[in-house]
């Protein structure tokens, strides 16, 4: 019978895609196995990964006082643009931190991310990874600055064609933002640590932590990692996705069990901007690697 990575290795296999995938449990109890890795220290692309740390400083300025969660904000029409939250919208919009927060991780609100990583600080989240021992991860920019250089590269007008130009298999394209030598990059097991860290507690305070867990469990995408589970485990996870590129990262947590963190990170072999095998290869992955961690909590 093939272990937990072979079984990794041939999802990704049979959907066409590369893959890197990490899984610990989150307890530091030491009773919980260890690990499942596939290419766990490979550089990728972050997408919309990067959200997370950007969720971290939030918390922690909370906690600090140099942000007022309820506090309004006025966000005006010249915005980053997505097809979720505050991206999709055409007027001004007044929310609160806390909102902003919330539309950025359970919907990857790319303008309500922007606003919030401006506000906390961009310094402040790029020196996060260091600052937390993640030496494989760089968050060099927002998404608009990702998107300026899909424009750049693609030679288009605007994010609307600069998307369609990835997603064409006619045309092939060199752009940096399916290279993670070029913006933000992570590993699959610096994302682990990244969540396992961020579950303890060992992050922002009690209230930083509980809402963390929250808004991630909100996440509304069931397509990737919350498909390969049934609906007894709870998942709070985020995607990030651009262009071939397709990701989710989380925690599973089944009642009376510890906890596991597991981070799938794929490139599709085709650039369509719908490759459903790609996404059901997420939750197949992740749960072939979180079934071989499933300890009981006792």
């Amino acid at each position: 019978m093939s272990g937990p990575q072979e079984q990794v290795r041939a999802v990704f296999r049979d959907a066409g895609v590369r893959g890197w995938l990490h899984a610990r449990p989150v307890t530091t109890d030491g009773r919980a196995p260890g690990e499942v890795a596939v290419g766990a220290d490979v550089p990728v692309v972050m997408a919309s990964v990067y959200k997370i740390l950007v969720l971290v400083a939030y918390c922690r300025a909370v906690d600090e006082g140099t942000i007022d969660p309820r506090e309004p904000v006025v966000v005006p029409p010249a915005r980053t643009p997505g097809g979720t939250g505050l991206s999709a919208l055409a007027d001004p919009v007044t929310m609160s931190w806390r909102d902003l927060v919330t539309s950025m991780v359970t919907v990857s609100d790319n303008a309500a991310a922007d606003v919030v990583h401006t506000r906390v600080g961009r310094e402040r989240v790029a020196a996060l990874p260091a600052e937390l021992g993640l030496p494989g991860t760089r968050v060099a920019g927002g998404t608009e600055d990702v998107f300026a250089d899909l424009v750049a590269d693609t030679g288009t007008d605007d994010v609307a064609a600069a998307f369609a130009v990835l997603a064409d298999n006619d045309v092939p394209v060199e752009v940096r933002a399916l290279n993670p030598a070029f913006g933000s990059s992570t590993t699959a097991a610096d994302t682990t640590r990244l969540l396992a860290l961020l579950w303890r507690g060992e992050l922002t305070s009690a209230a930083g932590t509980a809402f963390a867990r929250r808004v991630l469990a909100a996440q509304i995408w069931p397509h990737r990692l919350r498909a390969g589970f049934p609906a007894t485990a709870a998942v709070a996870a985020k995607t990030g996705t651009v262009g071939a590129v397709r990701n989710d990262v989380g925690v599973v947590s089944y009642p009376g069990e510890h906890p596991v963190a597991v981070a799938v990170f794929t490139h599709a072999a085709r650039s369509d901007a719908s490759v459903p095998r790609a996404d059901a290869a997420i939750g197949a992955a992740a749960r072939a690697a979180v079934q071989a961690l499933r300890t009981p909590a006792l």
